[in-house]
């Protein structure tokens, strides 16, 4: 089970840059949402100086049309926010060139093949894999192992129902888009195809050998971590998506998570200053837990922060 937790977290904290993938495809049919409660927002708010402050508000990438509405939390905080701010900027996400920026990334330029990357078992389990999902492996021949193994999971994951249209970034921005807000990202596609890129080889690896048992044992992982966002299960979250990761691959821990988050701290913090109103930020649940994640980082320099749920048990 651990393992397959190490993996949802590396997967879900990029799955932001392969959304445009799975989104070229024609979005699916309105589907009216199950009778239930709204999910229980991972936000927090902020305050800096003279009224001004910040929502973070945690995101899973990809989610079901029975996700919706946003509790009134949520709703409170984007009517309030005279901003929206993302990991990409609506530009940079809604843009056609960045499925072609990701692949040209992903596609070998060393003369090598995918297969002489992997060692003889994850060769059988992609080999499997592929003739489950009637996808002929010459296609992926020429990939870089990061950009396959992520491939892997976002099929898995959207499988099960759970799609890079309905994901909670891209619903704020649409709804930002109507009510003439803007939204600006914390950092550039480009950047973010340089951290996946400059994985090592191991590390490139281990993440697709890691995605291919985790497909092959189904759905049940993925579950797990959409049913804990939806209670908004902080403490499960950061345990299952950050723990095992940082201390099995510190590294990829410290590119994925650790190293964005800190380059994101001096840019939010001019929001706090006074005059800036409200600002809404929007970013994979995983920036915003545990003692490195950024609600901590800005407590620890001295703002007051508390987490904003009405639904929440006192």
């Amino acid at each position: 089970m651990k393992w397959m937790m190490r993996t949802a977290g590396m997967l879900l904290a990029a799955a932001m840059l392969v959304a445009p993938l799975a989104a070229a495809r024609p979005a699916p049919p309105d589907v009216k949402p199950d009778a239930q409660a709204p999910p229980v927002p991972l936000l927090w708010k902020v305050s800096g100086t003279q009224g001004s402050a910040l929502y973070l508000l945690g995101s899973f990438h990809l989610l079901k049309p029975s996700d919706y509405p946003v509790s009134k939390d949520v709703d409170q905080a984007f009517s309030s926010a005279q901003r929206v701010v993302f990991e990409l900027s609506s530009e940079e996400m809604n843009s056609p060139a960045l499925a072609a920026q990701m692949l040209q990334a992903a596609v070998r330029t060393d003369g090598r093949l995918l297969k002489d990357d992997l060692d003889a078992d994850t060769w059988q389990l992609l080999q499997d894999w592929a003739n489950d999902n009637s996808m002929p492996l010459d296609r992926l021949s020429g990939l870089k192992p990061w950009f396959v193994g992520l491939t892997v999971s976002i099929a898995q994951m959207t499988r099960q129902g759970l799609d890079p249209q309905s994901g909670l970034d891209r619903h704020l921005m649409e709804r930002a888009q109507k009510a003439g807000k803007p939204a600006t990202g914390l950092e550039s596609a480009a950047a973010q195809i340089r951290m996946l890129d400059g994985m090592g080889t191991e590390e490139q690896r281990q993440l697709l050998r890691e995605a291919l048992e985790l497909a092959g044992k189904g759905d049940e992982q993925s579950q797990r971590l959409h049913d804990a966002w939806r209670r908004g299960d902080a403490d499960l979250l950061w345990r299952d998506m950050a723990v095992e990761m940082k201390r099995q691959y510190p590294d990829l821990y410290q590119r994925i998570n650790v190293d964005r988050n800190d380059a994101w701290l001096p840019l939010l913090q001019p929001w706090l200053q006074a005059g800036q109103g409200d600002t809404l930020v929007v970013v994979g649940a995983l920036h915003l837990l545990g003692e490195d994640g950024v609600v901590e980082k800005l407590r620890a320099q001295g703002y007051k922060v508390e987490r904003i749920c009405s639904s929440c048990k006192r």
